[in-house]
């Protein structure tokens, strides 16, 4: 492989983490029982902070990666090829999303339970991608660094503001549309104030393309991020009680109280960091894989942990009831079996792609069939009884 594919291996091998601890994070913390949830232990304390890191880096990993391949090519605006790609990406995640939350036992009754309007990451991905998108189409004749420039002020009004729009709860709207706004509900995640992450890691993609050729990249990349990522932990904080006391706006002592965002773009920076550092390291096919494939490892991990389309998940059996002597080597059975089971179906696509669409061809033409014969049938029938 070329040394521009190589300079993105670390960003595969940092999907392939993500996912791992997202897979990891989701057993535990759904089957582990409540009696062992203690704050005093620093294990668990150390084990929630990382899982508090997952979604941040999934979302900036998906806005790096879309990002990256968007403006790669040479065209630009609607004649960019990757700008209908990723509308059909978007639109594809969602109904991804919509469809592992649907019941199909629910919808034998003529039910469709309010769980299935909840909003979760690929709702929250795939309307990212679209609005990615949106922005390229608004800006892109313009200055290149108006792109990047309105991606990074959405993302800091987004996570600056988060105080006050956390508590608006929409009862104007229907709750399929509040779901993506509002958290009141049950949705997992919304729109506001994860959309940031995405944008923040669609800007880091367009500061990367900028510079990715130059060979003292990763020299300058490595140590910004770290220094970024420590700066936006530890004084950021400090930063808002700055502000409030100097200028009273009481806004800036509402972020200090639950500063969760702006750290955890700081820890993003930080594996950013890490993941760069150790890029060498990561070139196993196995890791990259896993980071090629993370749609098909949380389709496959949605199923088997809370029962998509029949309910019948380990959530429904083990919800909070085993003991960490189980959970843990639960977790790492899970991962191991959701991750290659996603790799066997990667490497059979082909021919599962193609078996499905005989069987949409033969469904398809049987029910036409079906409705001709039927058409026919009825036609005869009111002839008879018009005779």
């Amino acid at each position: 492989m070329n040394s521009k594919t190589a300079r993105l291996f670390f960003i595969d091998a940092m999907r392939a983490w993500a996912i791992l601890m997202m897979l990891q994070g989701h057993f535990v913390d759904g089957l582990l029982d409540n009696a062992f949830r203690d704050s005093s232990s620093n294990v668990y304390t150390i084990w929630k902070y990382f899982r508090g890191i997952t979604a941040p880096v999934f979302f900036t990993v998906s806005g790096f990666i879309f990002t990256y391949l968007l403006i790669r090519v040479p065209q630009k605006g609607f004649s960019n090829p990757r700008v209908k790609k990723g509308i059909r990406r978007g639109l594809q995640l969602l109904f991804i999303g919509y469809l592992l939350r649907l019941n199909l036992f629910g919808l034998l009754k003529g039910q469709v339970y309010d769980a299935f309007f909840l909003v979760d990451v690929l709702h929250i991905i795939g309307l990212s991608i679209l609005g990615i998108v949106a922005v390229y189409l608004l800006t892109y004749k313009h200055s290149r660094l108006l792109f990047p420039g309105v991606l990074f002020a959405l993302a800091c009004i987004l996570f600056a503001f988060e105080p006050i729009y956390k508590e608006w709860t929409y009862p104007f709207l229907p709750d399929a549309l509040a779901n993506y706004l509002t958290r009141s509900n049950g949705s997992v995640f919304t729109i506001v104030p994860w959309f940031g992450y995405t944008a923040f890691g669609a800007v880091l993609s367009l500061v990367f393309t900028r510079f990715k050729d130059h060979k003292q990249v990763y020299n300058w990349a490595i140590p910004i991020a770290a220094l970024s990522g420590i700066a936006l932990i530890f004084y950021s904080s400090p930063l808002f009680v700055y502000l409030h006391e100097s200028t009273g706006i009481a806004l800036f002592n509402k972020i200090y109280s639950n500063n969760y965002l702006f750290i955890r773009m700081g820890d993003v920076l930080l594996v950013f960091a890490v993941f760069m550092l150790i890029r060498q390291l990561v070139t196993s096919q196995v890791v990259l894989k896993i980071g090629q494939n993370t749609l098909s490892i949380y389709v496959i991990h949605f199923i088997i942990l809370y029962g998509s389309f029949t309910g019948l998940g380990l959530y429904r059996y083990f919800h909070h009831s085993l003991s960490p002597a189980v959970v843990i080597p639960g977790a790492i059975l899970f991962m191991a079996v959701c991750s290659y089971t996603s790799l066997l179906y990667a490497k059979h696509e082909d021919q599962v792609k193609l078996k499905l669409d005989q069987i949409r061809f033969l469904t398809w033409t049987t029910l036409e069939a079906s409705f001709y014969f039927l058409k026919a049938y009825v036609l005869k029938l009111l002839k008879g009884i018009r005779a």
